[in-house]
């Protein structure tokens, strides 16, 4: 039995030229296309195919949004998105959306044919250009979190998270600050929640990543 998939671009060229690559596999045959979102989900309702490739920038209504309804009254149609962007918030909208694989335009054909198979078995694929992508997108996101986390704390709080990667007890932090043991404990456990630190360990290892503490001084 042939995959029956429905091809989703506002890009006629596009459409031309995934309906050109998708001909020379006997398993899979193109049943359609839509140029829109709205259109995307008129044909899917018609044709019901197996697979849709859809893409996510269209003119009246998005890929995003023509997928979301598209599985709520169609829910056995699966969604391959095949798009452009490599950015989180798409692929995390669009897999929201309830699409099941994510694939970029730039990718082999090979991959794109493998990603239409493993869709219609019901399996999530993922393009491993996206994956880098998310990936790289994550960290560095994650990485801005973190310094800006660190600036919001006081001079108070930068100095105890520093002590305390340096094993000092809470006393001896409150003798070397001029401060009381309540108000040291204090800027310690407000320290810890605004960089979601839970243990000494965690907190060591931060302050490392920092260059707060060197491993190995004296």
């Amino acid at each position: 039995m042939k995959i029956r998939v429905l091809i989703a671009d506002d890009h006629r060229l596009v459409r031309a030229g995934i309906r050109s690559l998708l001909e020379d596999y006997a398993d899979i045959e193109v049943i359609g296309e839509a140029g829109s979102g709205c259109e995307a989900i008129e044909q899917a309702t018609r044709l019901q195919p197996d697979v849709i490739l859809m893409d996510i920038a269209m003119g009246d209504l998005s890929g995003l949004e023509a997928t979301q309804e598209i599985r709520e009254r169609m829910p056995r149609i699966n969604v391959l998105a095949l798009t452009m962007h490599d950015r989180e918030e798409y692929f995390f909208a669009m897999l929201k959306a309830g699409a099941l694989g994510y694939v970029l335009k730039e990718s082999e054909p090979d991959e794109l044919i493998a990603a239409i198979r493993a869709v219609y078995s019901g399996e999530a694929f993922l393009s491993p250009g996206v994956t880098k992508a998310v990936l790289e997108d994550y960290l560095a996101h994650q990485s801005k979190q973190t310094e800006s986390r660190y600036d919001s704390l006081t001079l108070r709080e930068k100095q105890t998270l520093r002590l305390a990667a340096e094993g000092k007890t809470t006393r001896e932090m409150a003798d070397m600050l001029h401060l009381s043991v309540k108000t040291v404990e204090k800027h310690r456990a407000s320290m810890m929640r605004t960089l979601e630190l839970q243990s000494l360990p965690q907190l060591i290892k931060y302050a490392i990543r920092k260059g707060l503490i060197e491993v190995g001084e004296d």
